[in-house]
């Protein structure tokens, strides 16, 4: 059963451990537990989009090679996520950023009564793509070859 459900789970198990290491970070630089960190996936070491699609284009190359039409699918795909958590996600973080610092300035605070600002934390620079990248193709290859 597991050989026939490897390329959910091990993306899914990559998935959450990368969360985790999120959690443990930002608590720590925090010092204090940063509980919302858990289910919020957006910014932060490691990239857990890449993570996540890495593990899965490492466990097809792993298991089917990399002469198959899948891995190409699963290779480009992943390079496609990649690009956009450090590319397009960061640059709407940034504009996010800039966004509620006007709305600081330039409206009162009485008349911004229901507003909610904007989510700043969106992409990822390219060490923590980087270490998705790394971190998905490790847990992919280690849960290959020692569970599998």
């Amino acid at each position: 059963m597991l050989e026939q459900l490897k390329y959910i789970i091990v993306p899914v198990l990559a998935l959450i451990m990368a969360q985790l290491i999120k959690f443990i970070i930002e608590s720590i630089k925090a010092k204090k537990l940063k509980w919302g960190r858990l289910l919020n996936g957006c910014g932060g070491m490691p990239s857990s989009h890449t993570t996540f699609v890495f593990s899965l284009t490492t466990m097809i190359f792993l298991n089917v090679g990399y002469e198959s039409p899948v891995f190409a699918i699963a290779l480009i795909f992943s390079l496609i996520v990649a690009y956009d958590s450090f590319g397009l996600r960061k640059e709407s973080g940034n504009q996010a950023v800039m966004i509620n610092r006007l709305i600081d300035e330039m409206i009162e605070e009485d008349t911004k009564a229901g507003y909610r600002k904007l989510k700043e934390q969106l992409g990822h620079n390219p060490s923590e793509v980087v270490a998705g990248i790394l971190f998905g193709s490790i847990f992919a290859l280690v849960f290959n070859y020692f569970l599998c």
